[in-house]
């Protein structure tokens, strides 16, 4: 602990009066002195307590504080937990001494703040339990979310005072989570900005690379706009309508991505120019139908491109979001993408749930809409405390992302599901037992199988029967959370009741031998019924799947050598003495790099490579140690590493790759072009002869005159396969030369 200095007194002291100036919804005396006296008990509590990049630690409250009022547009209750968000986590503050001095609201929402630390379950993770509790509070209060979204904000802001290992977790997390979180909640200038961030600390070359080549362009894209907006500008202004017009530049995240997933250059994505267009509405005249007014003014000048048109005025986005997309063809040739929304959807648009929320406050009579809906289903997904956090987690993820589509009940009645939904999960929307009793469907009048997947416009009706139970073979037709989560609590329920009818029928058998249930004695029924584990064991009794009429010749056998067979079989041992599992040691130090490519006979341990991303040596890498005491290298880029990073924090483990050339690995190359007699010799040539690379693998196809396929080899590093590329594209006739990540081996 260090004192502040009179400079940094002053400091502090100029960011927290920036911050009450900022806090435009903080405007009665009342709403002053709550932050004040946040702030004083904040400033006390963490006194002397710097930042790793040496600023005084008050100042990333005050600043969390600034994104939740200036960024989201919270008012004073959030403001000062937003302050004090980290008291209770860091100090000696408990949540029963924010409660006494500031209220239960306010300690509700801090407690919501604090990190977990008490005893996790054995297969979660520290990330997914914290992440699960915040979600939690989403049944009392959505700030505690808000104000997550703004210190993880923050904390991106400030990554770079981190080593190197922090930033990649942090930002792994970030884009795994926070991101789709933020998007979901509308939030979506703190979504982009999170995005951006994340790309920045997880590949800052190509970060770097994109940035500056979307400086570049700046100029020209201006003038492009210009060009494109003046006689939109002149046809609005003859109409009388008050707008603003602006052009909305594409964030760096989302060039990287679409380069990445069209694999194009970033001058093909570039093309594509965006103009948003916001206006204040007539008070008299509906804004959905002020909305299509102006686009019908805008295709007037410009041809629209009909399959471009997005209508999210008339059935909005699950996360609130209002506009109306068109894309049309401007003076110069290019496609441009025109957003038009009133200014009430432009603030829910940029602000989220909290404008969405201070909409509702204004008007009693609002409508439950699609946001308050998915917050609803995110509560039900949450009813069940026993739910794996990891297993809730992923899919929770898969969530948050999806599109919607739109169907009907029998009465007409809108439901939203997302993109890819089935009848099964239509069913379960409509009610949890409507799912567990449902047989079949009727989509559009037609009978339909539960693993029917159901698209917008549908009108689907349920088929239910008394008598029918959830099975296993369901979750393979179920996509949504909730109705995942309704069938494994259904099973749970039934495997629940047979665990403990076998385990009455195994002590009441044993009770008639008078023998009393003990470690010994499961040591011999266990590897006798092969089974695992005494769980296992009372529900194939409880299912009638065991029969204990064998059970006194069981218990009377010597079955030393049936417990060695056992145990070989659970942990794969040989017959030798078996350590206790809490005995055996951890070969791995996760915070030594391991070395890859190495004299397989040094201390180094094994590692396998990971078939999804399947990295050589020149990749940028890291390791997961998995259950199995085995590190798996991964790709940094690769989508399962950045899963890992997020959920697994602590199980990661630094690689790096020697230098040395002895070692070759097996690499893809997916290969097209124009087809031509003897292109394959060639091809075949340069690789093998010239190059002198090894070929395991050839698979060509042509037709109508375009051949594709891949080539298997044996590669030293990247470098070697990046010049093994260039020499291919050399070959006449060759369109297209990539690395591909994923292949069987």
């Amino acid at each position: 602990m260090s004192l502040q200095t009179d400079e940094e007194k002053l400091l502090i002291q100029s960011h927290f009066e920036d911050l009450l100036n900022s806090c435009t919804r903080c405007n009665s005396p009342e709403d002053k002195e709550l932050i004040v006296k946040a702030f004083n008990l904040a400033n006390e509590a963490h006194k002397g307590v710097r930042r790793k990049s040496g600023e005084p630690y008050i100042l990333h409250p005050i600043a969390v504080a600034k994104i939740v009022t200036s960024e989201i547009g919270l008012g004073a209750k959030a403001v000062a937990c937003a302050l004090m968000h980290d008291v209770v986590e860091d100090t000696d503050y408990t949540i029963e001494d924010i409660e006494r001095i500031f209220g239960k609201k306010i300690a509700s929402i801090i407690d919501g703040l604090t990190k977990i630390t008490d005893v996790f379950d054995a297969n979660s993770t520290i990330q997914a339990e914290n992440f699960r509790k915040i979600l939690l509070t989403l049944a009392d209060d959505i700030r505690v979310i808000l104000i997550k979204l703004a210190d993880r904000l923050h904390n991106m802001r400030t990554l770079e005072s981190l080593p190197a290992t922090k930033q990649m977790k942090i930002a792994s997390e970030t884009i795994y989570l926070y991101a789709p979180l933020a998007h979901r909640l509308g939030l979506y200038a703190i979504k982009t900005e999170l995005e951006d961030l994340s790309l920045k600390y997880r590949y800052p070359q190509v970060y770097e690379e994109i940035r500056s080549k979307i400086a570049d362009n700046e100029k020209r894209r201006v003038q492009l706009i210009n060009h494109f907006s003046l006689p939109i500008i002149q046809k609005l202004e003859e109409n009388n309508i008050d707008f603003e017009i602006s052009g909305r530049p594409k964030s760096v995240y989302s060039v990287w991505k679409k380069m990445q997933t069209k694999n194009v250059s970033f001058e093909e994505i570039y093309d594509l120019l965006a103009v948003r267009i916001v206006f204040n509405p007539y008070p008299h005249i509906p804004e959905k139908t002020q909305c299509w007014h102006i686009y019908s003014l805008i295709t007037d000048i410009y041809k629209p491109k009909p399959d471009r048109l997005r209508d999210w005025v008339s059935t909005p986005k699950a996360n609130g979001y209002e506009a109306l997309h068109c894309t049309v063809m401007g003076p110069d040739g290019k496609w441009v993408e025109v957003q038009i929304r009133s200014r009430r959807m432009d603030e829910n648009a940029e602000r989220g749930f909290a404008a969405h929320w201070r909409y509702k406050e204004m008007d009693a009579t609002s409508q439950e809409n699609e946001l308050d809906k998915w917050i609803r289903r995110v509560r039900e997904m949450l009813e069940n405390p026993q739910e794996n956090a990891l297993e809730f987690l992923d899919e929770f993820k898969l969530n948050l992302f999806t599109s919607e589509i739109i169907v009907f009940t029998p009465k007409g009645e809108t439901r939203s599901l997302p993109k890819g939904a089935t009848a099964l999960d239509f069913a379960y929307e409509i009610h949890t037992e409507v799912g567990n009793r449902a047989i079949g469907a009727k989509v559009n009048h037609r009978l339909v199988p539960l693993s029917y997947q159901l698209n917008t416009g549908d009108q689907v009706e349920i088929i239910t029967a008394a008598s029918q139970k959830p099975t296993w073979e369901l979750l393979n037709f179920a996509t949504t959370a909730k109705a995942k989560a309704a069938i494994k609590n259904a099973l749970k329920g039934e495997v629940k009741n047979r665990i403990e009818k076998g385990q009455q029928l195994l002590e009441e058998k044993l009770l008639e031998m008078g023998i009393q249930p003990s470690s010994r004695v499961f040591k011999k029924i266990l590897p006798a019924y092969e089974v695992s584990s005494k769980d296992e064991l009372y529900a194939k009794i409880g299912s009638g799947l065991i029969n204990l009429d064998n059970l006194k010749k069981i218990l009377k056998k010597n079955t030393q050598s049936k417990w060695i067979k056992y145990w070989k079989l659970q942990l794969g041992f040989g017959a030798k003495k078996v350590e206790p599992e809490s005995e055996i040691q951890i070969k791995y130090d996760l915070k030594k790099p391991i070395v890859l490519g190495a004299d397989t006979d040094s201390d180094n341990p094994s590692y396998l490579v990971a078939n999804c991303c399947n990295p050589i040596p020149g990749d940028e890498v890291i390791g997961y140690l998995s259950p199995d005491d085995i590190v798996i290298i991964h790709k940094a880029t690769c989508a399962e590493a950045v899963r890992l990073m997020a959920q697994h924090g602590d199980k990661i483990v630094a690689a790096k790759w020697t230098t040395q050339k002895a070692l070759s690995f097996l690499a893809r190359v997916e290969v097209n072009g124009m087809d031509r007699i003897g292109i394959i010799s060639e091809l075949t040539k340069v690789i093998s002869d010239e190059l002198m690379v090894n070929i395991r693998k050839f698979h060509i196809e042509s037709h109508d005159g375009i051949f594709e396929g891949f080539i298997d080899l044996y590669v030293h590093d990247v470098t070697h396969l990046n010049n093994l590329i260039l020499n291919i594209m050399k070959v006449k006739g060759m369109e297209n030369v990539r690395r591909m990540d994923k292949f069987d081996d």
